[in-house]
């Protein structure tokens, strides 16, 4: 590799850009960011951070910032009907795993990102639409294009610009990304409204034969919750029938309240009155698992969705999104020292897609448990049989010395 560090353009700034710029700028490897947007992400509803992110963000110096600003817990407890408790689902905890499991606004996290990389003077531009690639070579690095005629040039492009990614076209122009015939149906409700028993901890995910109803807390104190169900959907046969499903409030608040007479008082009470500004429908996508996620040249890079979309079953989309960019500028950052890109991004991208295709075994494990029993994809004529929660190898990961263990090798 070049003995000079590597100027980076990063495509997006959702979650996953940002924390790219901020850990690249951490290696003090400089970077841009350009967003199709006027201005930062304002997109709803809250996320959940599971210990293997939140090591990330304390590495590049900012969990002290969210840690107080979400909902803090250690893990979702699974009951039946009758208020018996089944099952337990780890999602943090200090003792174990180094820290407890964080539901926050994903609004929140981009505000504070955003905030984090102006004090450090990372240039982000808003309203840069990006389109294509113009020339992608090793010794010219890549010259890309935007909707308003104008181009950029870096060594690396990265496309962190999510599930429907355009950077991803270069690298597979015909890929489409693929709907599972599932949806999440949420809404947020006060907490106070559950009228909650005395006895049950939240979050918690209740369980019947008919399907499963999840709620988790959010804002710090609790004060408001999450509900939901997951919906499968039989898609029509029509180019942007998901705009026309998510923008559909009222069928979710009718989807959110039927059938719910099997099961206990409280979560009736909580669809008793649903806001419809505060409820969403998250169709799950898929993006087909991929040969490559770089450039012939390995010039122009995708993370995140763009890479990988991952179903939301297990809360894991965005803390994958965050291990994907940390390691890839641990790597970036140790370019003296290796010898190929193109063996360093092999590395990079067979490491994570084996903790990605591992996190797709455990969706099928909570979608077995959140769906109707009778469900031909998880239920009992799937194949995928019941098993116990064990997380140590998703929560507990030392990435530095797994990139430097690699480094290592090389020498």
């Amino acid at each position: 590799m070049a003995p000079t560090k590597s100027k980076v353009a990063i495509i997006g700034s959702g979650l996953a850009g940002l924390t790219l710029a901020l850990a690249l700028h951490q290696q003090n490897i400089p970077v841009t960011v350009y967003e199709s947007r006027p201005a930062p992400l304002n997109i709803g509803g809250a996320v959940m951070l599971s210990p293997n992110a939140l090591r990330v963000l304390d590495n590049l110096g900012i969990y002290d910032i969210f840690k107080t600003k979400g909902y803090n817990f250690t893990h979702l407890e699974y009951r039946d009907l009758e208020g018996n408790l089944t099952e337990t689902y780890p999602f943090g905890g200090k003792e174990k795993y180094g820290y407890d499991g964080l539901r926050i606004y994903r609004y929140v996290l981009i505000e504070e990102l955003v905030a984090a990389l102006k004090e450090k003077s990372i240039p982000v531009h808003y309203g840069k639409k990006f389109t294509h690639v113009v020339k992608d070579t090793v010794e010219e690095g890549v010259v890309f294009a935007f909707a308003d005629g104008t181009t950029e040039s870096a060594t690396l492009l990265v496309g962190a610009d999510g599930i429907h990614s355009t950077v991803r076209r270069y690298l597979y122009p015909d890929l489409e990304t693929k709907f599972i015939g599932m949806a999440g149906i949420t809404a947020a409700v006060p907490t106070s409204q559950l009228k909650l028993p005395p006895g049950y901890y939240l979050p918690v995910t209740i369980t019947s034969p008919k399907g499963a109803f999840v709620i988790a807390p959010q804002q710090p104190d609790g004060s408001e919750v999450l509900i939901g169900k997951q919906q499968r959907v039989i898609a029509p046969d029509q180019p942007g029938w998901d705009r026309e499903f998510v923008s559909d409030k009222e069928g979710a608040i009718k989807f959110l309240q039927s059938d719910t007479s099997h099961f206990p008082e409280f979560i009736q009470n909580a669809v008793s009155y649903i806001d419809p500004k505060k409820v969403n429908k998250w169709p799950f996508f898929i993006v087909p698992k991929l040969e490559k996620w770089a450039s012939e040249t390995r010039q122009v890079i995708i993370v995140g969705d763009s890479a990988h979309a991952i179903p939301p079953s297990a809360g894991q989309g965005i803390n994958q999104a965050f291990e994907d960019v940390y390691i890839l500028a641990l790597i970036l950052s140790r370019e003296k020292r290796i010898k190929s890109l193109q063996d360093a991004l092999t590395f990079w991208q067979s490491y994570r897609q084996e903790r990605v295709d591992k996190i797709l075994e455990l969706n099928q494990q909570i979608d077995l448990r959140r769906m109707p029993s009778n469900d031909k994809v998880v239920g009992v004529d799937s194949g995928v049989v019941k098993a116990e929660f064990d997380l140590t190898w998703l929560y507990n990961p030392n990435f530095p010395k797994v990139v430097n263990d690699w480094v290592s090798q090389q020498e």
